[in-house]
């Protein structure tokens, strides 16, 4: 049955439509059947003022305000009774928390399709193979979801492993690709228990969307497996093969890296009056951490609560700072007004959000990967004692081919060897392929001097001044608790180029309270 919550509550309206949100932070608000906001990327802000829930909600496009009346869960998605201010009529909105709106059937049937098409191309590319066990079921034991068309192209005693992706899928169900192209041909590997030679993985992809699963390929590694990947047209069933080899002239390039003391002299006075209206429970606890030159983020326990940016003035040039306060993607303007909300955000954050709290508070749970991050700032040295702490940058934007990219944690060691960290506070099956892009984008901006002859593009970008960077690859850490650790993590990773030194470090489940080394593996141990 549907949950159904009222126009008499609008405390009730207000908490359900926080804890979807932050819940499910790639939601999208529909209207009419037409995408409004991508929670991605778009603001809100929530209050129960006067007995009434006023949700609004923004973007760089587009701005709403709408007084929910009622709000109806279904199947995985909040239907929003909402009225115009000065309307009586009310209107629908809804919140769903994946973009990916096909029905059941209708994506049972484009993946029926695609898996036709799929075993069609291969008996006309790959006409000395037969194509064996082509299918899409589910199977969670082996992390294969329906997404994905797999099976086998046998000839002999030799055979290939090949995986494919519809065009009707997600761009980031495309880039995920080759994370379960690699469990399969490890599968494939053990059912064969040596009777049968799998040489290799096959991976086609839609035309035109490889690039990420091109760059990825590039790095696994070639004396475990041969590699190829292919792009499939599926109107015209043209199937295109590409070498992972040819990335092209990929431009990387970093956020210049800024001054933050100038940073927090400047919302000095901004600082000063969140301070004060800050309880006494908070001191020691609140971080204050600049993300740019323009703008500063105050943190507890990594998530950031309120911010000040450096503006103008309305109708004036005059600089001045505006503070804005909201857990994730919840923004509301600090003014006289709101003081009374912002204090009560901060007492629900410091009665929630603490060691102890209770992990069905959607403030508890809201980005554990920031939470993860903002102790590691303090304690990252204990944990790898080579780290030079003077250096340790966190939340990087890194930019490749018009896609930004952060950087958890960036740092270096005595030796001046660069170390790129992925955190992870949750399982993550694309944990390593996602580690690997980012240990791409510096490694680039490594090589960029290299080859040129040049200053260092890290040096150029502002980072490291004044240390002298070794001419080695960057090393890659993941950090994540132990028993949050996807047990096909390890499989992949044993995959990757040897080029790629890695560690996996796992730590102590009551992280938050004490850090705590449990074991680590490093990809030296695997060869």
């Amino acid at each position: 049955m549907p949950t159904i919550v009222n126009e008499t509550s609008a405390a009730s309206l207000t908490q359900l439509l926080e804890g979807f949100l932050v819940d499910h932070p790639r939601a999208v608000v529909i209207e009419g059947g037409r995408v409004l906001f991508d929670m991605a990327v778009a603001k809100y802000a929530l209050s129960a003022e006067y007995g009434r829930c006023i949700l609004h909600l923004w973007s760089e496009e587009k701005n709403l305000v709408r007084t929910v009346a009622a709000v109806e869960a279904k199947n995985g998605s909040l239907r929003l009774q909402v009225k115009r201010f000065g309307q009586v009529k009310p209107q629908l909105l809804q919140m769903v928390s994946d973009r990916d709106q096909r029905t059941p059937t209708t994506r049972t049937a484009a993946r029926t399709k695609y898996l036709q098409i799929l075993e069609r191309v291969l008996g006309r590319c790959f006409p000395d193979y037969s194509a064996e066990g082509i299918r899409n079921a589910m199977d969670l034991e082996h992390s294969f979801g329906p997404a994905y068309a797999r099976g086998i192209l046998a000839r002999g005693g030799s055979a290939w492993a090949v995986i494919g992706v519809g065009g009707d899928e997600s761009q980031a169900t495309i880039d995920g690709v080759l994370t379960l192209g690699t469990l399969w041909l490890a599968f494939c590997r053990e059912q064969s228990g040596g009777r049968r030679l799998v040489e290799g993985l096959k991976v086609i992809v839609p035309y035109g969307t490889s690039e990420v699963t091109r760059a990825r390929m590039a790095w696994m590694n070639p004396s475990l497996a041969k590699w190829e990947l292919y792009e499939l047209d599926e109107r015209s069933d043209e199937l295109t093969q590409l070498d992972p080899a040819d990335q092209g002239n990929l431009d990387v390039r970093l956020v210049h890296s800024f001054d933050r003391q100038t940073a927090l002299e400047r919302a000095r006075e901004a600082i000063d009056r969140v301070f004060s209206m800050l309880p006494q429970a908070a001191s020691g606890h609140v971080e204050v951490w600049p993300r740019n030159a323009a703008e500063v983020a105050f943190l507890l326990h990594g998530l950031e609560f309120a911010r000040v940016r450096r503006g103008l003035a309305a109708n004036s040039f005059a600089p001045r700072n505006e503070i804005t306060f909201g857990a994730g993607a919840n923004e509301t303007a600090l003014t006289p007004e709101t003081e009374e909300l912002f204090a009560q955000l901060v007492g629900r954050l410091l009665e929630s959000r603490h060691s102890g709290g209770n992990m069905r508070d959607p403030l508890y749970r809201l980005q554990p990967e920031r939470w993860l991050e903002s102790v590691l700032r303090r304690d990252l040295v204990e944990i790898e004692p080579q780290i030079v702490s003077e250096h340790i940058y966190a939340q990087v934007p890194a930019f490749a081919a018009g896609d930004r990219g952060m950087l958890d944690m960036l740092t270096v060691d005595h030796g001046g060897r660069l170390l790129v960290l992925e955190l992870k506070a949750d399982e993550d099956l694309h944990l390593p392929l996602q580690g690997l892009d980012y240990w791409l984008r510096v490694r680039k901006l490594q090589g960029d001097s290299m080859q040129t002859g040049g200053r260092d593009s890290l040096h150029r970008y502002g980072y490291f001044t004044g240390l002298q960077l070794a001419d080695l690859p960057p090393l890659l850490h993941f950090v994540a608790p132990a028993l949050r650790i996807h047990p096909s993590n390890e499989t992949v990773l044993r995959y990757l180029s040897p080029a790629i030194e890695w560690t996996l470090i796992a730590l102590d489940e009551h992280w938050r309270e004490r850090r705590r080394v449990l074991f680590r593996k490093r990809s030296s141990d695997i060869l």
